[in-house]
Formats: structure tokens, sequence, C-alpha cells
């Protein structure tokens, strides 16, 4: 799920306080964050997150299920549509912050 947000402070602050760490950067401008639901690593909410001029910036999230388990590939058991424990997460997120679109 994919919209965009007006910062106040930069995204790395901005979302941590909305309960998300910094994970890493992952090139092209984006960052990822993370939230997880319990006390492992997963299940968690992932952000991808770009800035997009001066004080926008694009959020794109879904939710890893679970670590991968195809190899090597970076694929694993997510959700990425508003359905499920996506929906009132997003619905929290937007609450947080000035949703631009």
């Amino acid at each position: 799920m994919r919209f965009t947000i007006r910062l106040r402070d930069n995204v790395t602050v901005a979302l941590r306080r909305a309960g998300y760490a910094f994970q890493k950067h992952v090139g092209s401008g984006e960052m990822a964050f993370v939230r997880p639901l319990g006390q492992g690593d997963f299940p968690r909410f992932h952000i991808y997150a770009k800035e997009k001029g001066f004080n926008e910036c694009v959020i794109n999230i879904h939710l890893d299920a679970r670590r991968e388990t195809y190899g090597k590939q970076a694929m694993h058991g997510g959700e990425y549509s508003d359905d499920g424990a996506l929906g009132p997460e997003v619905d929290r997120l937007k609450k947080l912050f000035d949703v631009v679109e």
C-alpha cells in the first residue's frame, strides 16, 4: 500500500515517533523501516520511505508475515493490501501524519 505524507521533521524522526526503527538504506534514496508486532522479528510492518521534494515522503508499507524462505532471494510471505492487519496500521499512520495522496 502506498501513500504520500507531509513531513514536519525528517523522515527518520517522523517514523521513529510512529514506532518504527530504521533498518537500512535501500538505494535510490529509499530507506527501510520496521515495526515488529511482537517480541520476535516477525511478523512485522515494513516501510520503504522515499523523500519527495522538501517536505513530503512516499510511504510504501506492507506486512512481512515471516522471514523469506526461498533460498537467497529476498521474497517472503507478505500482505500488501489494506485487508487484515495492514488496514488498521495504515489508518493509524494516516491519523498521525498529514496525508497528501
